[in-house]
């Protein structure tokens, strides 16, 4: 198992708690208990269906049609608390076509 830093970060926009595991334990609950090993899988199922739908997304989406499916399928219940610089680099698009797309709406 390789044990890099990861290059990314979280950058929480409200209050947060954050909880930690060592690496070591979450290998131990892996192989000890079963259920927590299938339930990393699935949610690693989950989570590779959602990147891959990003990046189909970023590769051939037009950036209203990220917008939209950003505000009304991913992120229906907070995209509005977002503010709008992170919501543009999430979108891989800048701030001011993001500003075009809103004043559309």
């Amino acid at each position: 198992m390789q044990r890099n830093k990861d290059i990314y970060y979280i950058d929480a926009i409200e209050d947060a708690e954050a909880l930690t595991i060592h690496v070591n334990d979450l290998v131990y609950l892996f192989e000890h208990f079963p259920e927590m090993e299938r339930y990393a899988r699935l949610s690693m199922g989950s989570l590779f269906g959602h990147l891959m739908e990003r990046v189909t997304s970023l590769r051939f989406a037009s950036a209203k049609e990220k917008y939209q499916h950003f505000c009304e399928v991913a992120y229906p219940d907070i995209y509005h608390r977002i503010p709008l610089g992170l919501v543009a680099s999430y979108l891989g698009i800048t701030q001011e076509t993001l500003s075009r797309i809103r004043a559309e709406r």
